[in-house]
């Protein structure tokens, strides 16, 4: 079969096509990995879409034209799915412990949490992020697991503020008696906490 010219601009097209996703996303992960690492070092404030671009060893207009400005950027550099444990496979009286496990998972493999964290402190910006992630990925799993629904947004809080706090002290300011627990001390102190923020009664109340 003799191939017509029409033939090879069509295949040419197609080629063309598929390899420009291809392409895109290559060039969106190299700038989210520079922009990662930047917003870690830096800090929100001193990071500019300047540096991170050199770094990526793109031109800034790239960034630009893939997210718009620094906001959009650092909106996407750390837009993480927990990927929190599903209630419904888990037995309720492991609930703590699972999520103790999982957020050191999490946090030891991840370097974007910890990026996060480190700016979320100090900046606006990462906080907003910070909150967001946590009340769109933590709030569901609360509503279905604590007695009473209403109470949801306050254990998720208090879920938070342990995950966070002991991430905070292990993984960004290092305080070495943090540093240096075992990840199975960090569950056996922090589990049963977990756990009762999460399914016990109110404690103010007798019910």
């Amino acid at each position: 079969m003799i191939e017509t010219d029409t033939d090879s601009d069509t295949t040419a097209a197609e080629r063309a096509r598929d390899t420009a996703p291809r392409r895109s996303d290559a060039t969106r992960a190299t700038i989210l990995a520079a922009a990662r690492e930047r917003f870690a070092a830096d800090g929100y404030e001193r990071a500019t879409i300047r540096a991170i671009a050199r770094d990526a060893r793109i031109d800034p207009s790239m960034v630009m034209r893939y997210y718009g400005n620094k906001e959009g950027l650092f909106a996407a550099a750390i837009d993480i799915d927990l990927r929190l444990p599903v209630p419904d496979t888990v037995p309720r009286e492991d609930v703590g412990r699972v999520f103790v496990e999982h957020f050191l998972d999490v946090w030891e493999r991840n370097e974007v949490l910890t990026a996060l964290l480190r700016v979320g402190v100090t900046n606006g910006a990462g906080a907003e992020r910070m909150q967001g992630i946590f009340k769109q990925q933590l709030m569901p799993v609360a509503l279905r697991v604590c007695p009473d629904p209403e109470q949801a947004p306050a254990r998720a809080a208090l879920v938070s503020s342990q995950m966070l706090g002991m991430a905070l002290t292990r993984y960004v300011l290092r305080f070495p008696p943090a540093v240096d627990l075992h990840r199975d001390e960090i569950a056996a102190w922090l589990a049963p906490t977990v756990q009762r923020y999460l399914t016990a009664a109110h404690p103010g109340r007798s019910d």
